[in-house]
Formats: structure tokens, sequence, C-alpha cells
């Protein structure tokens, strides 16, 4: 049995979520000295650019960003593979403390090909998970670092994260059933 469908986080839910994952991403590490943050395509990229301004705001330092593309990593090709886009890390990831950022956890799979395609692009010295929201149904052995919130939910509902930078409003929304394509990539339904 999971949630409700509807509203689990409105805008200032998520933002006091992504305020405190910054703030647990700078204790775990004692500060931003060679620590970036990799967004995951599309969705994880807006977050982990707002990290990044949280954490400068608080110790001074802007933390390294960067925007990792996944779908040619990715499992359950040619099923379900969004459109190519463009990896823009431009800075080496040897020897940093590597943050990827993405909006939900869900199986596990997509953070399976982040972490390979990081591994494609330098040997960081660590590698941590931040996501909005944690949906729980893992198929492997991964566990994120930084948790906005936690919400159980049942296979068979979808979970629509919306953000500003993308969408026009910050909301995340439990649904019943895949939400209407739009022409551009479906939310994070199934992440």
């Amino acid at each position: 049995m999971g949630a409700e469908t509807g509203l689990v986080m409105d805008a200032d839910e998520m933002r006091r979520a992504i305020t405190r994952i910054a703030h647990e991403i700078l204790e775990k590490n004692k500060g931003a000295q060679n620590l970036a943050l990799v967004g995951i395509m599309r969705r994880g990229a807006p977050i982990a650019d707002r990290l990044a301004d949280l954490i400068e705001r608080v110790e001074g330092i802007r933390p390294l960003t960067g925007r990792l593309d996944i779908a040619l990593y990715r499992d359950d090709y040619p099923e379900r593979r969004p459109p190519v886009g463009r990896t823009e890390v431009p800075f080496d990831l040897s020897g940093k403390r590597i943050v990827l950022v993405d909006e939900v956890i869900y199986t596990g799979r997509t953070t399976n090909a982040a972490i390979t395609a990081l591994f494609d692009l330098g040997r960081p010295a660590a590698i941590q998970l931040a996501v909005l929201l944690d949906r729980g149904h893992r198929e492997l052995p991964i566990r994120p670092d930084y948790v906005g919130k936690n919400v159980a939910t049942s296979r068979g509902q979808y979970v629509d994260c919306r953000l500003a930078e993308i969408d026009g409003e910050d909301a995340v929304y439990i649904l019943a059933e895949p939400p209407e394509p739009s022409g551009q990539e479906q939310p994070c339904a199934t992440s």
C-alpha cells in the first residue's frame, strides 16, 4: 500500500528540503573544499545548481557543478531510453568528492547508470548520492546519502516532480497514472 495520490511536496517544502540537504552535505564533507555536484539530466541538474548556490552562500565557496546525461548507460534500452542529451562536466573528477544529484530514487537503476558514466569521465575520491524524494522499491543495493523526503509509494503509482526551471512550478505529486506527455521528457515517474 502506498501514499495517496496528490501533492506530496509544495514549493516551500522543496525549498526547505534542498536547504537541509545542502547543510548536510557541508557537515558530512567538512565544508566545500574539493567538492563537486553533478546533476543527472534533466531534473537533477537544476537541483544540483540550487544546492551549489546554497553552499556558496554558507561557505563562500561555490562547488564545481556539472550535468550528466546517462541515456547511453541505461540498462532498459531501447524500451525507455530518453533522447540523448549533453553531458557537461567541465572539470577533472580525479580526487574530487562528487555528490550525484537526482530528483527521485526508485529502483536504483538510474543511479547505477550515472555511477558508470562518472567512472568513464574519471576516478573521483568518493561518490555520494543526494535525492529530493526516495520512493522505495530498490532493485539494486543503492542507498542515498541525503534525502529530502521519503514517500511510500506502490509500484503502480507515478511520481511527477516539477521544477520551476523546467516545468514552471516547484511541486511533487503522486499520480495513479502516468502524466500526460507534453512533448518534453517525462517527469521522474520511474527514476
